[in-house]
């Protein structure tokens, strides 16, 4: 994502290195789900990934297509299951 960002338009965060301090979201809460600030509002989830989909021109489109209500809870189950099997994943991954 951070390739796509050319206009850098999105600040990433590794909050496993480096949690905002005055942030309101527990650091495991953090760690646990993506989490994204839109507007002064904090999206978690698919919410969240839509929004930087938003900030990003190629993908806009995604995102704006994420603020249809049907299609924001189909990504979110797609999220959701992506969790439970994000750990194998990862084990699958690593160097």
């Amino acid at each position: 994502m951070r390739r796509l960002d050319r206009n850098s338009a999105i600040e990433f965060v590794d909050v496993a290195v480096d949690a905002p301090v005055d942030c309101p979201i527990d650091r495991s809460d953090l760690l646990a789900r993506f989490h994204a600030k839109e507007d002064e509002k904090i999206l978690s989830g698919a919410a969240a990934f839509a929004a930087m989909w938003r900030a990003i021109p190629i993908l806009r489109p995604i995102g704006l297509i994420a603020r249809i209500p049907a299609a924001l809870w189909l990504l979110e189950r797609i999220y959701r299951i992506f969790l439970r099997h994000r750990p194998k994943l990862q084990r699958l991954l690593a160097p």
